[in-house]
């Protein structure tokens, strides 16, 4: 199967989920959270509008953001995300005809996947990074696990239950790739406590990866 694209070279390995984000605050949130570094940023589906969201941030910050959507579940919802001019598509599950799509469109990947025959399942569907979902459930020994046997060069994110308190203990099980949803971002904060939150995590990411 065609691969999708290479997942990017990014400052740092922090993707901000944006569970319930509003349109009219897309543009404001997106900002402040890639001026404090954080460059990759997911609108799950199961936010208002999300297309939308994800139309704004990609026009209004600059071209190395990685925008796309979450939760992403089904090929026709790749169509609306390759439209709004997202990259990347972050899904909790492994899905073929998904994958298929987001091939056409080069789209970055990161499926979701909980079991080694899922992890292969992705990577032999092509998936540009593989998230390890919830990654609060399997903990850094399960994935640590997991991690000996699968191809080194695979890209591995933990997402669900992750704050920057996590970092160390996940980087000694080999992942590299960080969703922040929760710990960083809830519907109705503001603008300056999101801020705040990204550069706590932006600093948690530097003290564990910086020179490694």
């Amino acid at each position: 199967m065609t691969p999708t694209a290479p997942f990017p070279q990014l400052r740092r390995g922090l993707i901000a989920i944006l569970r319930g984000l509003r349109p009219e605050d897309a543009v404001a949130v997106g900002q402040a959270i890639f001026d404090a570094g954080i460059e990759a940023i997911e609108v799950p589906l199961n936010s208002p509008e999300p297309f939308v969201s994800i139309r704004s941030m990609v026009e209004a910050l600059p071209s190395m953001a990685l925008i796309g959507a979450g939760t992403v579940l089904a090929a026709a919802d790749v169509d609306n995300l390759a439209e709004a001019g997202g990259r990347l598509l972050v899904s909790p599950n492994i899905d073929a005809a998904v994958m298929q799509r987001a091939a056409r469109y080069n789209l970055v990947t990161m499926p979701g996947v909980l079991t080694p025959s899922e992890a292969f399942h992705a990577i032999s569907l092509g998936a540009s990074a593989l998230k390890f979902f919830p990654a609060s459930v399997l903990g850094p020994g399960g994935i640590s696990a997991m991690r000996a046997v699968l191809p080194k060069h695979v890209l591995v994110g933990a997402v669900g239950g992750i704050s920057a308190k996590d970092f160390d203990n996940y980087s000694a099980a080999g992942v590299t790739l960080f969703g922040l949803g929760s710990s960083l971002f809830k519907p109705g904060m503001s603008v300056d406590e999101i801020r705040q939150r990204a550069i706590a995590a932006v600093a948690g990411w530097d003290a564990v990866f910086a020179g490694a």
